[in-house]
């Protein structure tokens, strides 16, 4: 029952400034239509006057105190507007300005319920841990690639079945070709300085002069 009756007076409280609001909008719109009444009234009032003032000029001065009467309760009315204005605009600011704190403190409450058990020390903690892991998974991770798959082999131990591998290509190339006496290699070859060593440049060079000839004829259309 307690919690029910609080529950009621804050929603009332809540809804104290729209209520005082929507009461004021309510009193202002009526206010502005009397206005509209009054400056009607004063027209008309004046045109009496007009009307009345070479004709019948007590019908003329009546119309002209009911203008001037009309005129004072327009000033009148058009104050209690201008106040009516600014006690709305007030209560909107106000209510405003109100639920801002209120959605301020609400995050303020938030916030606290975040950080509570949280500390510059319990962070930091946090964060050396983090890294600590970091580095232990990079370097498991440098670990696992750079591990040798299967025994690996001496240097030496490859250069030197390396060399074995050459050896035998050389010495299996010395078998398979065999040697060539000195003799058959140079059988059929001219002596030096005979007309059948110097034959075959004359030719070549025979058949170069004729064929740049055969080209300088065709550049010259000859």
């Amino acid at each position: 029952m307690w919690s029910w009756f609080g529950g009621a007076a804050a929603q009332k409280r809540k809804d104290a400034p729209k209520n005082a609001i929507l009461s004021l909008r309510a009193q202002l719109e009526m206010l502005q239509k009397r206005e509209k009444h009054l400056e009607n009234q004063i027209a008309e009032q004046d045109a009496a006057a007009r009307k009345h003032i070479t004709s019948n000029k007590n019908a003329a001065k009546a119309a002209l105190r009911r203008k001037h009467q009309h005129e004072k309760n327009l000033e009148q009315t058009s104050a209690q507007v201008v106040q009516l204005e600014q006690q709305i605009y007030s209560i909107e600011a106000a209510n405003i300005n109100h639920e801002t704190l209120q959605a301020m403190r609400t995050a303020g409450d938030a916030m606290k319920q975040i950080h509570n058990g949280m500390s510059i020390e319990e962070v930091d903690n946090t964060m050396d841990k983090l890294r600590e892991q970091h580095m232990l998974s990079q370097e498991i991770g440098d670990a696992i690639t750079n591990m040798p798959l299967g025994e690996q082999m001496d240097e030496g131990e490859l250069e030197a079945e390396l060399e074995g591998l050459e050896q035998e290509a050389m010495d299996e190339r010395m078998l398979n070709t065999g040697p060539t006496p000195v003799g058959n290699r140079l059988e059929g070859l001219p002596a030096a300085g005979t007309a059948e060593l110097n034959k075959p440049h004359a030719k070549d060079e025979e058949e170069d002069e004729e064929a740049e000839l055969a080209k300088l004829k065709a550049e010259m259309a000859i």
